[in-house]
């Protein structure tokens, strides 16, 4: 069947010829989830921008999260989410919410949505194939929030090769079989390390790292790990941000090679990402 892409005013330059050169027969892991997700038009963007990069041979992982749509389901059964450090905290009656959100109603979708679009993708989550082993993330009696302690990456590596493309869910098990909820960008993080990936995005609502959340025109788009640290210790990067930047930081120091923090509602700004040598959000290096 033939792929009659609609590339919605996105041009391919000599640049671009160059950079899709550079990229083809990588791999690139991207994080998607939150408020990105809850506008239907945005979301058919972000498939399709995924879509021109697998036609054009780069080696797309998807890994997703879906807390708005948890909360909402949460909300019409009368619990109360709880955080703790930016975290889920995940009790058992959580935990069974959780993962039918994650694994049955938004993985589903999105694969849906990516082979309408000419993408042939298989719907997985942590516990598939061993994939994903948890640990327990806090030692507290029934609290199924988890992190990650090992990944096998054989089921994604011969998804990729035989030209499927991945959609993950964060959710793993232990050694006993008990259900975990991992923090979605942890998730991304581990499987990007773990496939030496050339680039880790997180889509989010944000513009990237900035100085001052409330003034995009801070916004810092280049940063290295010594900067970072810093950033942290004068507490420009606190709350929620925290655990997503202690991701990009393991990612890199366990050699991929750059990371990205950008808003994914933008129009074709993974493609902007990739295939360009435009600023788009905040890059972090080594």
């Amino acid at each position: 069947m033939s792929n009659p892409m609609n590339f919605d005013n996105f041009y391919f330059s000599s640049e671009t010829l160059s950079l899709i050169n550079k990229y083809v027969g990588s791999t690139v892991v991207i994080k998607y989830g939150g408020s990105v997700m809850k506008d239907s038009s945005m979301q058919l963007n972000i498939i399709r921008d995924i879509s021109i990069l697998s036609s054009l041979g780069i080696k797309v992982v998807l890994v997703h999260g879906g807390g708005y749509l948890i909360n909402q389901w949460l909300a019409k059964l009368d619990i109360k989410p709880k955080f703790k450090d930016g975290l889920r905290i995940t009790d058992m009656e959580t935990m069974n919410v959780v993962e039918m959100v994650l694994s049955g109603q938004i993985n589903k979708n999105l694969v849906s949505l990516l082979n309408k679009n000419y993408v042939p993708s298989v719907g997985l989550s942590g516990k598939d194939a061993n994939l994903v082993t948890a640990i327990p993330m806090f030692d507290s009696p029934n609290n199924f929030t988890g992190k990650v302690d090992s990944i096998n990456p054989l089921v994604i590596h011969t998804l990729l090769s035989n030209n499927l493309l991945p959609v993950i869910a964060s959710i793993a098990t232990d050694s006993s079989g008990n259900t975990y909820n991992i923090n979605a960008d942890m998730l991304a993080s581990s499987i990007a390390s773990v496939l030496k990936a050339k680039k880790l995005m997180f889509l989010t609502d944000m513009p990237g790292v900035m100085q001052d959340m409330n003034d995009k025109s801070t916004l810092m788009k280049s940063l290295n790990l010594e900067e970072i640290e810093k950033l942290k210790s004068n507490n420009v990067i606190k709350n929620g941000m925290i655990p997503k930047i202690n991701c990009c930081i393991e990612a890199l120091k366990n050699g991929v090679q750059s990371v990205h923090i950008f808003d994914g509602r933008v129009s074709h700004a993974i493609l902007d990402e990739v295939l360009t040598n435009k600023t788009v959000g905040s890059t972090l290096m080594v």
